[in-house]
């Protein structure tokens, strides 16, 4: 790769800034930089990080060095699009530091910002290069999560459109879902976990799906998959639940919602067993619920069901005589476990009136004929 090291001053870099809020496409330097490349995270700043450029330039102290590759149409922002677009967006009067937009300060002062120099790393390479580089100078500051740099390796007319589905503030996905997902759109949260369910019901992986999809003109089939999952979870489960938000619905969807055709099925699911579930002191983990009963009530241990505490255990063993309460044979304490006896799936409790102490055979025998 061959590096150019140049000064651009604030004021060139201006130089027709414009953002189109349908595209995400972001330019600058006189339209000859595109500030925000397919392969680039979204704006994610917060307020104090973007007043700290704008302090860091009013004070005369240098920023660290930014990249630009180089293009056949010009140069695109290879690293520093955070810092490129904070100082463009002060400059433009999109926000204000202190109560002062730009607008607000003297001329003198205004002249000192368009005046100050950046160090600007000019690169020129194929696009392995500059996405190998890309990866590399943002191992430093703001890192990017796995989707950001998954976006990178994989930029192409996929990626530019799922990401205005999933990607953007006031998206598509945050619209019909955000109460069913984690994390936020803009560090690609979204997409993440829209590509991690498609790719379970494909058996394959996130990688492997955008790799194969990578110069689709439409992000379609992802869509539709997502969107055919958070309906199916609102027609099961009608009454929403804060518990709800961030579990894995795209592999429930495949395991319990799609018969051998791949045709939507809907399990019925009362919402009084929920409330059950959700007022028993019993289960620890109350986002284990849905996926419980979804697999019939077989998959128990989705509930983490509360253990017996070391003191209840010591209790029994001691009352049994340190006996197994089946077989009578006389264990060590640390051989033995904690067994309900009236087992929880059939109204049994986690208390002492409850347990019995079971040598480590007996208690698999017991769990086999379960």
């Amino acid at each position: 790769m061959q590096i150019k090291r140049v000064q651009i001053s604030i004021r060139d870099l201006v130089k027709e800034y414009s953002r189109n809020e349908t595209t995400g496409r972001v330019v600058g330097y006189g339209g000859a930089l595109d500030i925000r490349p397919a392969y680039q995270r979204e704006f994610v700043y917060d307020d104090k990080q973007r007043n700290a450029v704008i302090d860091t330039v009013r004070n005369g102290f240098p920023l660290n060095t930014i990249y630009w590759a180089v293009t056949s149409n010009g140069f695109e922002v290879l690293d520093g699009q955070q810092r490129t677009i904070s100082i463009c967006e002060y400059i433009e009067g999109e926000y204000s530091i202190k109560e002062q937009y730009f607008y607000n300060l003297t001329k003198e002062e205004q002249d000192e910002i368009l005046d100050y120099q950046l160090d600007v790393y000019q690169c020129e390479g194929t696009d392995k290069e500059k996405l190998d580089w890309f990866k590399i100078v943002n191992i430093a500051g703001a890192v990017l999560t796995d989707q950001e740099l998954r976006n990178a390796v994989y930029a192409g007319p996929f990626t530019g459109a799922a990401k205005k589905k999933f990607s953007a503030r006031g998206c598509s996905a945050e619209s019909i879902a955000k109460q069913f997902l984690s994390g936020t759109q803009i560090r690609q949260d979204y997409l993440e976990t829209a590509l991690q369910w498609v790719a379970y019901k494909n058996n394959t992986t996130i990688e492997n799906y955008m790799a194969l999809h990578q110069y689709d003109e439409n992000c379609d089939e992802l869509w539709e998959y997502f969107e055919a999952v958070i309906k199916w979870v609102g027609k099961v489960f009608p009454v929403y639940r804060k518990e709800m938000k961030g579990l894995p619905w795209g592999e429930f969807f495949k395991d319990y919602g799609l018969n051998e055709n791949g045709e939507t099925i809907y399990p019925s699911i009362s919402d009084d067993a929920i409330k059950a579930l959700m007022t028993d002191d019993d289960v620890t983990k109350k986002g284990g619920i849905f996926e419980y009963l979804l697999s019939g009530r077989k998959k128990e241990k989705a509930l983490s069901v509360r253990a017996f505490s070391d003191t209840m255990k010591r209790g029994a063993y001691e009352r049994q005589n340190r006996k197994c309460a089946i077989c009578g044979k006389e264990c060590e304490y640390e051989k033995m476990h904690g067994d309900h006896i009236k087992p929880w799936s059939m109204g049994g409790h986690t208390t002492a009136d409850n347990l019995q102490m079971l040598c480590t055979t007996c208690n698999l025998n017991k769990k086999a004929d379960c």
